[in-house]
């Protein structure tokens, strides 16, 4: 392998998962190392961030129900509020709509399932560090058909741009003309976290600026 393929390959770690997820995980993987690289299966706490920003992990997967115990969509909700350069992923076998909700509400990167394919698996975690929010498809259409009947209404302002939860609240206070670091004060994050989430909205509304932001979501009606 080239040293440009290796350093392109996405870079994944795994924290708390059982044994029999992690080897088969990384037998699932074994054939695509040229696009996907596994970099370690760690305990959770501070010791998944260092590791994670050791290895240099850029996606990292948490199970719903961890080796440990515990609640595993807190624990990925803890890593991906950190605003560390790493994005943070669900990866189980639970396909309930109620828990893919409450992931994207903590600002999770994607909900995947155990059932995917290799292939579907690898173009899932290219996608994820690409930056985008990826649910496994057998989940998404179900959402989608949830939230129609509901009568079409978006999980929140901003979904419809592919806006996170934490990403529409960041972007709610900026139109409010609250800065950085009154935003981070307010959500109860660092500064470095909102920066990441702006520039993460930014992108997904197709603008350079905050003032660009502004002006977009209220022409679109997100917010004001």
């Amino acid at each position: 392998m080239s040293e440009a393929k290796a350093t392109s390959a996405v870079r994944v770690m795994l924290v708390d998962a059982y044994e029999v997820v992690a080897r088969g995980l990384e037998a699932m993987l074994a054939p695509f190392s040229e696009r996907v690289r596994m970099v370690g299966n760690v305990a959770p706490g501070e010791e998944a961030v260092s590791r994670a920003k050791e290895a240099e992990a850029e996606v990292v997967l948490v199970d719903l129900r961890p080796r440990g115990g515990g609640d595993g969509l807190e624990l990925a909700g803890q890593l991906a509020g950190q605003g560390m350069p790493f994005r943070v992923a669900m990866f189980t076998n639970v396909a309930e709509e109620r828990h893919l909700l409450k992931a994207l509400r903590r600002d999770l990167a994607g909900y995947l399932l155990y059932s995917l394919t290799a292939p579907g698996l690898v173009e899932a975690l290219e996608r994820i560090k690409g930056g985008e929010v990826v649910v496994d498809p057998s989940l998404a259409s179900r959402v989608a058909l949830a939230v129609a009947h509901r009568g079409g209404e978006p999980l929140w302002p901003g979904a419809s741009f592919g806006l996170s939860h934490r990403e529409s609240e960041v972007l709610g206070l900026l139109v409010e003309g609250m800065a950085n670091r009154d935003i981070a004060l307010r959500l109860g994050v660092g500064e470095e976290t909102v920066k990441t989430h702006l520039r993460s909205v930014y992108r997904k509304l197709g603008v350079k600026d905050r003032a660009r932001a502004v002006t977009k979501s209220l022409r679109e009606g997100i917010y004001g």
